[in-house]
């Protein structure tokens, strides 16, 4: 089934992602920068790479994502989202870090908590799809 033959909603979950991806990275950046103005610029450039790149991943993942199964697509859609709401949360402190953790240590954690969540829901999501598909086809 091709994505013009699923509906409308795959379009529109694509588009919130992409938009959430978006704003995801440019708030947990401008949250990092408003941190700490004390940070060495050297120690700051590696945290820009750092806390963007669940975003660069989630951002190259929906570009590539139309070829995936509707079931995987869905899933990287709401991970996009979670991930999204999740950082800024953490970032913004409406998630507070473990008490005597230094100021730095939501950025530090949650960029590979990230990676860990997408590459998990993902993976599970694509075996799923792989699995019905198999079945379907009597493979």
């Amino acid at each position: 089934m091709s994505n013009k033959d699923r509906g409308p909603l795959p379009g529109l979950l694509r588009t919130v992602a992409l938009i959430a991806v978006v704003i995801g990275a440019v708030g947990s950046l401008v949250l990092m920068f408003r941190a700490d103005e004390r940070t060495p610029r050297f120690l700051l450039v590696i945290f820009v790479f750092w806390v963007a790149s669940p975003f660069v991943a989630l951002a190259w993942a929906n570009l590539i994502a139309t070829r995936w199964s509707a079931l995987t697509q869905a899933t990287l859609y709401g991970v996009t989202v979670i991930i999204t709401l999740g950082t800024l949360a953490c970032y913004g402190k409406l998630i507070l870090p473990p008490v005597g953790s230094p100021r730095a240590f939501m950025f530090v954690a949650v960029p590979p908590a990230s990676w860990l969540f997408m590459t998990i829901a993902i993976s599970i999501a694509a075996l799923m799809a792989r699995n019905r598909s198999q079945r379907g086809t009597g493979g």
